[in-house]
């Protein structure tokens, strides 16, 4: 009688690529080189324990440490051939994991991590370090920020000023959007006091002296600008339009409205395409503008310092258009809503006998949609007399009745000059014309998408870190570190294929659902990552022998892997008999 055959089958979809693409990338090696857990831990390196539960949030996008021991239960055959060591399930129990957190929470822990494996990425994939884009966003937490210091109540970017949250600032290679710096702070933060310390950590791993800072309006402080200056590096960064701003702006436009200022025109790159077929003089540029210097100084660490900062004044049109839009949209609202302060009497309609406080919900409406100055209320009293006649021991008199009402007119110098303005901004940088010229101080700047792209990822698919399932604020810390390793494997990813298919004659086709001829030189990492699912390993027991079965990638697959720089060996080595697998 022949035995009955017992077949197990487990998928392995693009677990084999995630565990070879971070030891690649050093991260087991560089965590327990860094870590040094307690003597008496047992089990699984913190290295690799990481590796193996990034490789579950990138896989599954999913967070939830609670879920991993089951994940591993499901994989534990292919994961026992990835990683280089006995892989048991219970060491990815929540327990393990929290401790992990614990541990990644400890800044002077993550601040040596950070920077060895920075360098390290650096140093392997001769990644280019001469611009840093830095920049923050914020998540919104479903927890109660009563005696808590990191989940607080501040100024939401996720349009939830009513959730407490926390911050994530990030320092990253540009254009590329590798972080190389990471902080984890209070929700109630301000993000201008964020950039130095980012700046300082971003500096350890990238190194000082020529290196290009950029940031939003917030890294435009003097001190960090002059802090920047002072360690020989150069920044870019628009200023806010607060202070003495306004004014500097409207000194510089002056010229530039009597015509006397000539303005550079800034072409996009497929208007570049087209110069010389006769069309490009009649498409809209990217942007106008011109430049200009200032001696600029600030004390830091008690000495004096004193640089040339340059002024370049830029115009975008299509920025212009938007704002347009919106300041119409804003007078119409501001309008109407004032109108509707002082109706005609009737029954149930308010009517306002104390001018103070209809003046207090004038300024209000104006100040809600920023229109001060550019509309202007005129108050009129309207005394209504009404005559009663005697009643009992009540003398005939005459009774009146006040009521304010109010007329808005539009103050049209005070538009036509805010809608000069529109589409204009001042920006300010310390880098020599020769290191960045006008022109493509104006390229690097918009190239924030990679950056954004990344605070997307974070905060949507595929890592999920919303909802948020921790409750201990020094795991919340360490789970956003955590999350930012995450980040790290999903740029290189993509980085390194879209550099090597520059490199071929053929775009990559074959990712697009329901286009399989659609090529594409941009591919995502989502989109590799989604190429490998239902891949499986199958294992037939006989009485005298194991079968081990891989299903056989595909062209693309195979494709894909080489682009990444791995080896096909990945997949088809799970066929290859292994060690038992730990109880």
């Amino acid at each position: 009688m022949t035995p009955e055959a017992k077949i197990y089958t487990e998928r392995i979809d693009d677990i084999p690529l995630l565990v070879s693409q971070q030891e690649k990338m050093g991260i087991p090696e560089v965590l327990d080189r860094v870590i040094r857990p307690h003597g008496n831990r047992q089990g699984l390196s913190v290295g690799w324990l990481i590796t193996g539960w990034l490789s579950y949030i990138v896989s599954e996008g999913d967070h939830r440490m609670v879920e991993v021991e089951g994940w591993v239960a499901d994989h534990q055959e292919s994961l026992s051939h990835l990683i280089p060591h006995p892989v048991r399930v219970k060491d990815f129990t929540d327990d393990r994991l929290a401790d992990v957190l614990g541990l990644l929470s400890k800044d002077e822990v993550w601040d040596e991590v950070e920077s060895q494996l920075g360098q390290h990425l650096i140093r392997v994939y001769d990644l280019k370090t001469d611009r840093i884009r830095l920049d923050s966003t914020s998540v919104s937490v479903y927890h109660d920020e009563e005696g808590q210091t990191l989940f607080r109540k501040g100024h939401s970017k996720d349009h939830r000023p009513d959730l407490a949250q926390f911050k994530v600032m990030l320092g990253a290679l540009d254009p590329l959007g590798l972080p190389v710096a990471t902080l984890v702070v209070p929700g109630n933060c301000a993000d201008d006091p964020l950039y130095l310390p980012t700046f300082r950590r971003a500096r350890k791993v990238v190194g000082t002296g020529g290196r290009l800072y950029i940031g939003d309006t917030k890294m435009g402080a003097l001190e960090t600008r002059a802090f920047i200056e002072a360690g020989d590096d150069f920044y870019l960064s628009p200023l806010a339009q607060v202070g003495d701003v306004g004014e500097i702006m409207q000194e510089l436009l002056v010229p530039v409205y009597e015509g006397r200022q000539d303005l550079q025109r800034i072409e996009t790159e497929s208007v570049k395409a087209q110069e010389g077929e006769g069309e490009a003089g009649d498409a809209e540029p990217l942007a106008l503008g011109f430049e200009g210097v200032r001696q600029q100084q600030a004390c830091i660490d008690d000495q004096e310092i004193t640089w040339q900062e340059r002024l370049l004044v830029i115009h975008s049109p299509q920025l212009a258009r938007k704002r347009h839009k919106g300041l119409d949209g804003r007078l119409g609202r501001a309008e109407k809503a004032l109108l509707e302060l002082t109706p005609q009497r009737g029954r149930g309609k308010k009517q306002w006998e104390d001018l103070g406080k209809l003046e207090g919900a004038v300024e209000a409406i104006l100040k809600k949609h920023r229109v001060d100055g550019l509309l202007e209320v005129c108050y009129a009293k309207e005394v209504e007399k009404r005559a009663v006649r005697q009643y009992k021991d009540r003398p005939a008199r005459t009774e009146e009745r006040i009521r304010y009402v109010l007329n808005v007119h539009y103050n049209g110098d005070a538009i036509h000059q805010a809608r000069r303005m529109l589409g204009w901004r001042l920006f300010v940088t310390n880098a020599p014309k020769e290191t960045l010229d006008f022109s493509e101080a104006v390229k690097v700047y918009r190239g924030s998408a990679h950056i954004e792209h990344n605070f997307a990822r974070l905060k949507g698919r595929p890592l999920g870190i919303r909802p948020f399932y921790v409750q201990r604020e020094d795991h919340a810390k360490g789970l956003g570190r955590l999350m930012s390793l995450a980040l790290r494997v999903l740029t290189l990813i993509e980085y390194v294929v879209r550099e090597n298919l520059q490199g071929d004659e053929e775009a990559l086709a074959g990712l697009y659902a329901g286009n399989p001829k659609r090529k594409t030189e941009r591919p995502t990492t989502e989109r590799l990552l989604k190429a490998f699912k239902g891949l499986a390993l199958t294992l037939v027991e006989l009485s005298d022998q194991t079968i081990r079965h891989v299903t056989p990638l595909s062209d693309l697959q195979r494709r894909i892997l080489k682009l990444v720089g791995l080896s096909t060996s990945i997949y088809e080595d799970l066929t290859l008999p292994g060690d038992p697998i730990p109880l």
